[in-house]
């Protein structure tokens, strides 16, 4: 049985989304990872909003497409490109359970008010990162009112669709933190071990941030996926 991962896409991070692909891969062998590029979903017909000046990434809105990409059946993974996983992911698609219409870590956390590792705004807001790593059950009821159209309409907000609030709180089931890591958040050992670290604050692909916690894991997934392409 294979599991269905989508990636946020962003044209001015490509290099997060190979190295989060290839993360995934390496260590789940029967994973399939797709990323959400704006403009392919565009030419399909799946995204027509405008272009969201307030967003810190190109797929702000374009994960809470997912249900019915996946034609509102089966469970898909969604996760921001800042993020590499070092376990195999159907460990993660173990934990599913239907009684809910999603699964995340719940975060209690509040980011440092600011200017984010790419310029944008750093925002703060109830529930924030919950999305950033979210197991989506395409085929509950509730997620039916995820359509296009809803996604699409520039009266739904951001901080709507990021705080699920298109569901009851009891359809919204718990991950361990440990699959949405936040780097410099969680601590080892006292907040355990990380499956997926989240470069949230800044990932070494940028240049302020080349020497970041653990930093050298990524660049590690960087080396090896730079290698196993010359093969």
């Amino acid at each position: 049985m294979t599991q269905k991962i989508y990636v946020g896409y962003d044209t001015r991070e490509d290099i997060a989304w190979q190295v989060c692909k290839h993360s995934i891969e390496v260590n789940s062998p029967t994973a399939v990872v797709e990323p959400l590029k704006l403009a392919e979903l565009r030419e399909h017909g799946w995204y027509w909003r405008d272009v969201d000046k307030l967003g810190s990434t190109e797929f702000t809105f374009s994960r809470f497409l997912i249900p019915e990409l996946m034609n509102f059946q089966g469970w898909a993974l969604f996760c921001d490109s800042d993020i590499v996983f070092l376990e195999n992911v159907k460990n993660l698609f173990d934990q599913a359970d239907d009684k809910y219409a999603v699964m995340c870590a719940k975060h209690d956390y509040t980011p440092k008010p600011g200017i984010k590792m790419d310029g944008q705004t750093q925002t703060v807001y109830p529930r924030k990162n919950w999305s950033s790593v979210v197991l989506f059950n395409c085929g509950h009821p509730s997620n039916q009112a995820l359509t296009t159209e809803l996604v699409n309409n520039p009266e739904t907000t951001g901080k709507y669709l990021h705080r699920f609030s298109w569901l009851k709180d009891e359809e919204i089931g718990t991950l361990s933190h440990e699959w949405n890591w936040l780097v410099g958040w969680y601590e080892e050992p006292q907040d355990g071990t990380p499956k997926a670290l989240h470069y949230t604050e800044g990932g070494p692909w940028f240049e302020n941030y080349r020497h970041c916690a653990y930093g050298d894991v990524w660049k590690k997934f960087l080396t090896d996926m730079m290698y196993s392409n010359d093969d």
